[in-house]
């Protein structure tokens, strides 16, 4: 039985320990038992102090008459009967020529505690009434205080410490009960007002964030914020927008995936079909038609574009792109083999420059700078479709301490505005005459594989550039 009550004991200590609320409770008790003994130990000093004085008080009364003239004829008996209300066993009243010594019984044999009130202090106060309280009872007291009877300059009394002990304990009751009462409901206040304002609404979003995990596609799991205009109120809306962004990427990812895999089970029909199409326009080429010879190469440009961006996709919805398998390599030479590719299908004769020095090197994956830069350059070969005679590329680089930079910029109509914002997400641009839409999002991606970014840097009317941007390695 015992083990059990442990038992319960220990699980229910845990979860308050452990719980914000438990925690709550627990700080609101501690600092309730902490007001009680700042309002507890001054009150029995202060009562202890009183209880003297009430003393000192009853003793004067009881010694007046004693002083006037012809109270020494006044009968033993009364004499007796009237220091005995005084509650003392002797009453001492000290004048500037002489002590009067007023007796109600006999005088003690000795005095264990010698008690000046005249030289009153807050922390006496306190020690002597705790003292009164926890080790008193048995001793006698002489208490030594100013007095208002004419010419004398001081009064002390003798007693015994039982009766002021027992009216102390008896007040020190009534003030733990009152305070553990006061503080019992102002903790309850405190405690409820703190759980219903902030823990409640704490665990609310807690649970919403523990629903939400747990289906983060479902709608209806996306927490309802309330009207508050407090710091809950903002962290509710914050979580709401969060949960609305988390789910509508989510949503993104979910259709571009099933694309991906729509395009990977046609891979092969797709295949198929533009092999025989291949066949068919080779044997088109041989047939003596000047109208057959004028559309066979815009019908193998068509081929070769669906083709490439078939298999753009393919390689974009791949999730096991390799780590940069990096070394230091020229750039220049990679620079002109990656614009030999680039401007090889280009219909629009276009000037390249490249303008990077002979002597640069950078620490990146050849393979991955090549379609970066490819991907790159194609992007501003599709821009320069319509210039005419007057398209022009240039490629620059330049070195800022561990990272190499790496500028490509043409002279084409620039990126329409409304479309700067979403520019290198997937198929952004796939509407623009012979774009796939997963160039600027290909390479970026693996640009970011080196620690790294591509970003726009200008565009208008005069042109657009681009510009890559890698880091050397830590080591």
């Amino acid at each position: 039985m015992f083990g059990r009550i442990r038992a319960g004991f220990s699980e229910g200590w845990r979860l308050a320990a452990h719980s914000l609320s438990g925690r709550l409770l627990l700080l609101t008790i501690f600092y309730v038992m902490i007001g009680e003994v700042l309002i507890f130990v001054p009150s029995i000093g202060q009562y202890y102090r009183e209880l003297l004085g009430n003393h000192i008080e009853s003793a004067e009364l009881a010694i007046l008459p004693f002083t006037m003239p012809g109270g020494d004829q006044l009968p033993a008996a009364l004499r007796a009967a009237i220091l005995k209300r005084a509650g003392a066993a002797a009453v001492l009243l000290k004048r500037a020529d002489q002590r009067q010594l007023f007796l109600v019984d006999r005088l003690p044999q000795t005095v264990d505690v010698t008690i000046d009130l005249r030289s009153a202090g807050f922390g006496r106060e306190m020690v002597e009434g705790l003292g009164c309280l926890f080790q008193g009872g048995d001793r006698m007291l002489h208490v030594v205080a100013a007095t208002h009877v004419e010419g004398a300059q001081s009064i002390g009394i003798i007693l015994g410490e039982a009766p002021i002990r027992a009216a102390l304990a008896a007040y020190a009751w009534r003030v733990v009960a009152t305070g553990f009462f006061v503080s019992a409901v102002a903790a309850c206040l405190v405690f409820a007002s703190l759980f219903f304002v902030f823990v409640r609404p704490m665990e609310k979003i807690t649970r919403a964030m523990v629903r939400f995990r747990d289906n983060p596609e479902d709608s209806g799991r996306i927490v309802t914020p309330s009207a508050r205009r407090d710091e809950i109120g903002l962290a509710e809306r914050e979580l709401a927008a969060m949960q609305s962004d988390l789910y509508g990427s989510l949503q993104q990812k979910t259709r571009l995936a099933a694309l991906g895999a729509a395009v990977a089970r046609i891979q092969h029909d797709l295949r198929n079909i533009l092999a025989n199409a291949k066949l068919a326009s080779d044997r088109l080429t041989a047939i003596d038609d000047p109208v057959v010879k004028r559309l066979t190469p815009r019908l193998v440009a068509s081929l070769d574009r669906a083709v490439a961006l078939a298999t753009q996709t393919l390689r974009y919805g791949r999730a096991d792109e390799h780590p940069p398998s990096r070394k230091c390599v020229a750039l220049k030479p990679l620079i002109d083999e990656a614009a030999e590719a680039a401007l090889e299908t280009s219909a629009t004769p276009i000037v390249l420059t490249n303008a990077v020095d002979e002597a640069a090197r950078i620490d990146a994956d050849p393979e991955q700078l090549f379609r970066m830069v490819l991907n790159l350059l194609r992007n501003a070969v599709e821009a320069l479709a319509q210039n005419g005679d007057d398209a022009r590329i240039e490629v620059r680089a330049d070195r800022a301490g561990r990272l190499m930079r790496i500028g490509i910029a043409d002279n084409g109509p620039g990126i329409a505005p409304g479309l700067e914002a979403r520019l290198f997400q997937p198929f952004a641009t796939a509407a623009r005459a012979g774009g796939s839409g997963l160039g600027l999002a290909i390479a970026r991606d693996l640009a970011r594989l080196h620690g790294g970014d591509i970003t726009l840097t200008a565009t208008g009317p005069k042109g657009s550039r681009f510009q890559i941007e890698i880091p050397d390695r830590e080591d």
